[in-house]
């Protein structure tokens, strides 16, 4: 069972590999995409039913790009279609939700000083969010709100907003950050696989047939793919937030989220003005610098739990397991020596403020909590303390490997 615990962690890894690694060809080819369409010029030689054209340089040649707004006269014989980044990237991701938030959700999904919820509860909750987001969203953009693309990004803020405060009340500030990234990140793949890609193979079948495509399914695919523009840089923080604690482990983690959602419109509007060559419009850099620093002093504000309240709280029957286990006296102490004058929720070792990745490591529930990781940590690896500060020996980290592993048993 220990030697499980090892080879779950690699798999954690090898996915999270292969999600960012689909995520950087889906990003790349959507700013590339939305940057070539803003670029494109009139010339006096374009074709029927060419939009614009664009002449670009890389790689030592250049090429000449022409975009029909809805399609040429006839299909080519080749075409590539972009796709799959997007699918791969979205089927990696909830791999990697199930693998670290759901598999590990007594730990990183659930909060029972928010909601005391049962695991099937929160994994629930967890998949039906992400479902409901996307039919909230797709009805809202079919609807007259479609054509006030303004105001339809007005509601689609709205509702991202709510979703934050609400997982906050339901989920570890963690889960609750992540939760809204994946919220999104179903938004945007649902559109190229709902809207985005069934509205181009009508256009190509339309080609195929000798029929003269509708203009309207190039227009809605473009309100979808707008959106998904001015969401990707939000859906990267929030998928980075689980490594700052600033960002998650804050009452008011809620707002931070929803302000980054706003920082990603004054970014992309710049980047987008700019490929569009409609101007400099340097002042959103001042706007985004302002929201960032509001967002810093945000997450200074409110009386995070205390010891004490986390000492008072019963241990759950997942934390009991490990405070039960053989060794765990052993291993409490090693930690409490070790580890936990950073992972606290005052942390008393200089230049940290607060507990790195939002660890604590101070009560028996704590320490319980967090066996598997500090079994891999500390124990099974020499990760933690960093260049073993604290000076943690050959014999402790032995002693936190027996209690894993008994508890195992």
């Amino acid at each position: 069972m220990a030697d499980l615990a090892i080879l779950w962690d690699w798999l954690g890894f090898a996915v999270r590999w292969l999600h960012v690694v689909t995520a950087i060809a889906w990003i790349g080819s959507s700013f590339y995409f939305i940057a070539l369409d803003l670029g494109l010029r009139k010339a006096p030689d374009l074709p029927p039913g060419a939009h614009g054209e664009e002449w670009q340089v890389h790689g030592g040649g250049f090429y000449h790009i022409r975009k029909y707004l809805v399609a040429p006269e006839a299909m080519p014989e080749h075409l590539t279609w972009f796709k799959w980044e997007s699918y791969a990237t979205w089927l990696s991701g909830a791999a990697l939700l199930m693998i670290v938030y759901w598999a590990g959700g007594e730990l990183y999904l659930i909060d029972r000083a928010r909601a005391d919820l049962a695991l099937w509860q929160a994994i629930l909750i967890s998949a039906g969010s992400l479902t409901l987001g996307w039919l909230i969203y797709d009805a809202l953009c079919k609807s007259a709100l479609g054509n006030r693309p303004t105001l339809l990004m007005l509601l689609l803020f709205a509702m991202l907003v709510a979703m934050s405060w609400g997982f906050n009340q339901v989920f570890t500030g963690r889960a609750a950050l992540l939760h809204l990234g994946a919220f999104t990140a179903t938004i945007m793949t649902a559109n190229v696989f709902l809207i985005i890609m069934p509205n181009q193979r009508i256009v190509v079948a339309d080609l195929k047939a000798g029929r003269t495509p509708d203009a309207k399914y190039g227009k809605i695919a473009k309100l979808r793919s707008t959106h998904n523009n001015y969401l990707t840089l939000p859906v990267i923080f929030l998928m980075l937030s689980n490594h700052y604690p600033l960002a998650f482990a804050t009452p008011y983690s809620w707002a931070i989220a929803s302000l980054v959602f706003l920082m990603g419109v004054t970014i992309r509007h710049y980047f987008n003005t700019r490929h569009a060559r409609a101007g400099n419009p340097s002042w959103t850099w001042a706007v985004t610098v302002a929201l960032f620093v509001l967002i810093a002093w945000l997450s200074t504000l409110g009386q995070p739990e205390t010891y004490e309240d986390a000492a008072a709280r019963p241990l759950s029957p997942f934390e009991a397991r490990y405070a039960s286990a053989e060794g765990f006296a052993e291993a409490q102490d090693i930690v409490l020596g070790r580890c936990s004058m950073c992972h606290a929720r005052e942390p008393v070792w200089d230049g940290i403020r607060r507990a790195p990745k939002g660890v604590h490591l101070e009560t028996e529930a704590d320490i319980a909590a967090h066996a598997r990781e500090i079994y891999l940590q500390a124990g099974v690896s020499h990760a933690m303390p960093p260049g073993n500060v604290t000076g943690i020996e050959a014999a402790d980290r032995a002693a936190l490997i027996a209690w894993y592993r008994a508890a195992q048993d």
